[in-house]
């Protein structure tokens, strides 16, 4: 007889999250389902079976709901329950505020994720029907059924990490913006300027002669051919400083100068575009230093962290891609285990099969995409200098059975990055290219032989 209790790793994973999560929302505490807005918060009070003990509207700013929360704890207490519990969905920042406040009073806090309550919305009576006082008891009856989870703790080394990372990513996607726009006006109407580098936007020389031209003469580029070359090198030299660099590439400043002949483009266009091009470019500039700028914060903060020899362990993984991707997950402490983190980055395979069908198997896509794109980005090095990374990339790409394509390889090693990262942080012990090959378990098998 097989006794055996045959309890999966998952399901012991998940006992364990569900008791934490009944600590914070006891048997013994009513629920308070909070739905959040600008100027109006819907409050109820609900025992354990969604039954509604007292429902009010307080028209107040987030930062006043404490007088919310003591009128909730007091009819609570009134219908015989010993505490309460606040729940509400994690929308835009007062629900940040709403758990200051409870955490200042001893109350227990939890968080509904929005997709969870749009589906048990619509569960509710198979209609659409969306209204703040709804909204609130299935905030509380999700809480209820444990459907929620406990929202991360963030000290003030960790979350100026994260606003550092949110404004990282907002001077990326701005500076993309006018390379793109950039490029489309020159494409217009002086295309032959893009040809005088290999990649003219990395070139911080390419940059600063277009800076010279567009600055000194606009789109009358006579002038400039009176200047000559000789001239003009001396002026790029000055500039190529204010870009970063030690000296200018000549190449591409003479090739620029050679591309002032050219009569390609729509003409009539061109001193407008240039004009333009030139403000453009000013942006980009000053986006460009700001951009050093928080990186080099970010990098402090790793070594505040203690974490930035650590995680610089890891072949191919620079400092300021471990700090995008810290940014994003927070403490990779809190998370129960590895697997944990790739789910939370949306990276994690998702199974489909039922009786005798098997399905396709593809990553969830639920979670943090900026998590998945910074993880997606860190990829890009290490395949190219991590002999982990790229061995195992060129198994998923090139194996007989079940080959997967470059972009769904990639997928795969950046939640091995993520794997590792985890580990390497929450053990406190550097990337080891056996272990992250073979896993604990043959570096123990070793040790026992």
């Amino acid at each position: 007889m097989n006794k055996a209790s045959q309890i999966s790793r998952g399901d012991k994973s998940r006992n364990a999250r569900l008791g934490r999560l009944r600590e914070l929302v006891p048997v013994t505490s009513a629920i308070v389902g909070i739905d959040l807005a600008d100027a109006k918060q819907m409050v109820v009070v609900c025992d354990h079976d969604s039954r509604v003990l007292a429902r009010k509207t307080f028209r107040v700013r987030a930062w006043d709901l404490g007088l919310a929360l003591d009128w909730a704890a007091a009819k609570a207490a009134r219908a015989g329950f010993a505490g309460v519990t606040v729940a509400c969905e994690p929308i835009g920042h007062r629900w940040r505020i709403l758990g200051q406040l409870a955490e200042q009073r001893g109350m227990a806090f939890v968080c509904v994720q929005p997709l969870i309550s749009a589906w048990a919305r619509r569960g509710e009576d198979l209609t659409t029907d969306k209204t703040d006082e709804k909204d609130a008891v299935v905030i509380a009856r999700l809480a209820a059924q444990l459907r929620c989870y406990v929202p991360e703790v963030v000290d003030e080394t960790w979350g100026r990490l994260r606003h550092l990372g949110a404004c990282r990513e907002r001077l990326l996607t701005k500076l993309t913006a006018h390379v793109q726009q950039m490029r489309d006006l020159l494409e217009c109407v002086w295309p032959m300027s893009l040809e005088a580098a290999n990649y003219p936007f990395r070139s911080r020389t390419w940059m600063a002669t277009m800076q010279v031209i567009l600055e000194r003469d606009g789109a009358d580029f006579a002038r400039t051919k009176r200047l000559g070359l000789a001239r003009l090198e001396k002026l790029v030299r000055k500039e190529v400083i204010r870009w970063g660099a030690e000296k200018p590439t000549l190449r591409i400043t003479g090739n620029l100068f050679a591309a002032l002949d050219d009569e390609a483009g729509v003409l009539t266009h061109r001193p407008g575009a240039l004009e333009r091009v030139g403000f453009v470019l000013d942006d980009f500039f000053h986006a460009r230093r700001r951009r050093v700028d928080v990186e080099e914060r970010m990098t402090a903060v790793l070594e505040d962290l203690g974490v930035k020899d650590l995680a610089g362990s890891i072949p191919g993984l620079s400092a300021i891609a471990v700090a995008a991707i810290l940014a994003e997950t927070g403490d990779p402490r809190r998370f129960t285990s590895a697997r944990a983190l790739v789910k939370h980055a949306g990276l994690a395979p998702r199974e489909r099969s039922s009786g005798t069908f098997v399905g396709r198997t593809k990553v969830t896509g639920q979670g943090r995409p900026g998590l998945r794109l910074a993880a997606w980005r860190g990829v890009w090095a290490t395949v190219q200098h991590n002999p982990v990374h790229a061995a195992r990339y060129e198994h998923l790409t090139h194996r007989e059975h079940n080959r997967l394509k470059p972009t769904q390889a990639q997928a795969a090693v950046a939640a091995a990055l993520l794997r590792q990262l985890h580990a390497v942080i929450v053990t406190g012990r550097p990337w080891g290219a056996e272990v992250a090959t073979h896993g604990m378990r043959r570096r123990a098998q070793q040790v026992a032989a």
